[in-house]
């Protein structure tokens, strides 16, 4: 039978037990929640790659999807809206749905990590130096000989370089600290942040500016199957650890004292979480830019329905930030189509309101409701 654990005094999570974990609250049970998202989801993805300005019959996108799935045959005068629904709208929907899983359960770990209910899969700085190399290649050039794989590879690159400078920045002979990595993460992003904007001042050419900024606000119009394998693996790896990690997680989230009593070192894993977040982050930044409130909001969203035990929340958050950013992504290229909104853009707008009308409830704080 499990005994229940006393809270940190300096945590901001509830009391949970040593085996199990926080209680889950009531309301909607796991077994109904998660095949109910994982459906809306792969219903999104249909309706994704049918919404536009093509005028493609339904009949017609599903046609074309099984098409490509399947590999059957097209005849030659339906290959230009194969191309629209196949090889555009189709891996766009699906890129979106892997960087708003991405976003939403790296969120969910960094909030862990740091205990700090404002912490985001950004707030280590990672973001914010992926720009940087982002904006070598669209602005001068970089990497020119790695044709269309340079800007995703300098971006991985340099969110890399950031995460080495940001550890090293913030290690003591104590390990990681919460604090140190949250200050270290935040005085980084404001320092690559001024970098990028000298590029992007520096520049000579307007519309490689444009692109820039595009980027920056987060975009997914450059989505194609060749660039979704390596975001794909990387979100789904992080994803299996999380989840294998998920009883470690509910330790630290209640402190190092606590994590330490339940067996589990916290500076130990808080360095393997720093890591594995860091490269998650990093692949998906590397594709879509940098798309914010995302691993914000959708962590707090969750804890409202399924309670603070990141074994549920790591069941449920994923599919609820991929389903909230494929219909972000439609909407950023349907609402003032032929011209294409920056995703982070409308995730802000969305996600800002939301925010605070969940602040606002008086049931909730960080760790659950």
């Amino acid at each position: 039978m499990a005994t229940s654990v006393p809270t940190d005094r300096h945590s901001a999570a509830p009391p949970v037990t040593a085996r199990t974990g926080p209680a889950p609250p009531r309301g909607t049970p796991l077994p109904v929640l998660v095949p109910a998202l994982l459906l809306a989801t792969l219903l999104s993805l249909v309706c994704a790659a049918g919404l536009g300005a093509s005028g493609l019959t339904w009949t017609e996108v599903l046609h074309y999807l099984w098409a490509g799935l399947s590999g059957g045959a097209i005849s030659p005068d339906e290959v230009p809206a194969y191309t629209i629904v196949w090889e555009l709208r189709f891996p766009r929907a699906v890129l979106a749905a892997v960087v708003g899983a991405g976003l939403s359960a790296i969120g969910v770990a960094v909030q862990a990590m740091v205990r700090n209910a404002l912490a985001d899969p950004f707030v280590l700085g990672i973001s914010s130096g992926a720009a940087v190399g982002a904006n070598a290649v669209l602005l001068f050039g970089a990497l020119g000989t790695l044709g269309v794989w340079a800007l995703s590879t300098a971006a991985f690159v340099s969110a890399l370089a950031a995460m080495s400078l940001v550890y090293i920045v913030a290690r003591t002979p104590r390990g990681l600290t919460p604090l140190r990595l949250v200050l270290t993460g935040t005085a980084l992003y404001y320092g690559f942040s001024a970098v990028t904007t000298f590029m992007v001042f520096a520049a000579e050419r307007g519309e490689a500016a444009r692109s820039a900024m595009m980027w920056l606000l987060g975009s997914l119009g450059g989505a194609s199957w060749a660039s979704l394998p390596i975001a794909a693996g990387a979100v789904l790896a992080g994803l299996a650890h999380l989840a294998w990690s998920a009883r470690r997680l509910n330790a630290l989230a209640m402190g190092d004292e606590t994590a330490a009593a339940l067996g589990v070192d916290a500076g130990r894993f808080r360095k393997e979480l720093f890591v594995v977040c860091a490269a998650v982050t990093g692949a998906v930044v590397a594709v879509s830019g940098a798309i914010g409130f995302v691993g914000l909001m959708v962590p707090h969203a969750v804890r409202m329905l399924v309670g603070a035990d990141h074994r549920r929340l790591l069941a449920v958050a994923p599919l609820l930030g991929a389903l909230l950013l494929i219909w972000v992504d439609v909407l950023s290229r349907t609402v003032l189509a032929p011209v294409e909104l920056p995703v982070g853009v409308l995730t802000a707008a969305v996600g800002v309101p939301c925010f605070v009308l969940l602040m606002r409830r008086n049931s909730y704080s960080f760790g659950g409701a």
